[in-house]
């Protein structure tokens, strides 16, 4: 009787000490999704997802956490997040329908200009204000972002599996991924995906616009999803 009551109490005791030295990952998803929302979702809300997240990672993953449970957990939490954003439906149609005006006109600005233009050509081509084009920009990129986490995720998942051939082979498709970008694309990336810094962020530190660390980083999904998806 006393086993059977002890056990189950060690487990949970082994989980909120788990969750509470990797709630830092949920804290980080969080506040990075967070500007993504559009005020539909605070950020508490996405915390206690991305804690549930967590949890079901701990039960799933087998055994304790090692070196490689936080890129896998990490990328499971955005997940969580941004499936219940979808679930939502944080983006209203006449966002969406701005967002899909917005990569036309971008690209045909940049056949008639032969260059890439500046936010504020394109807001006024398409007779935007700057903040609602920086939305229709956001709410574009954030289903970028979605997509390419999903295809990363599952690449996470496979690593730790199969013979340390298939793992390396993995590492270097991924490797190949990264170095068809050009280095401001890589620079956005790492400081997105490996130091977490939220859109507005990158551009404070690139001295660049919100806007324009979207189509970079927009640019280097797409590069990336087509080397991911041809190996």
């Amino acid at each position: 009787m006393y086993a059977e009551s002890y056990f189950p109490a060690a487990q949970a005791i082994d989980e909120a000490r788990w969750v509470a030295e990797y709630a830092p990952l949920v804290k980080r998803a969080a506040r990075q999704l967070s500007s993504q929302a559009g005020g539909v979702f605070d950020r508490e809300d996405m915390e206690q997802i991305g804690l549930m997240a967590l949890l079901d990672c701990l039960r799933r993953y087998g055994g304790e956490p090692d070196e490689r449970f936080a890129a896998f957990a990490g990328l499971r939490i955005r997940g969580a997040i941004l499936d219940e954003l979808r679930r939502l439906d944080w983006r209203p149609r006449s966002v969406r329908q701005e967002a899909h005006r917005a990569r036309d006109a971008l690209r045909e600005l940049r056949r008639k200009l032969g260059r890439e233009p500046a936010e504020a050509e394109v807001a006024t081509h398409l007779g935007l204000d700057p903040d609602a084009y920086r939305e229709a920009l956001l709410a574009e990129n954030a289903e970028e972002m979605a997509s390419f986490d999903e295809m990363v995720a599952a690449g996470v998942e496979l690593a730790g599996e199969g013979s340390p051939e298939a793992r390396l082979e993995r590492l270097s498709v991924l490797t190949h991924a990264l170095s068809a970008l050009d280095s401001r694309e890589q620079t956005v990336i790492q400081l997105y995906y490996e130091y977490e810094l939220s859109l507005k962020e990158i551009a404070a530190v690139l001295e660049l616009t919100e806007a324009r660390i979207c189509q970079i980083n927009k640019s280097a999904l797409k590069k990336m999803q087509a080397c991911l998806a041809a190996a």
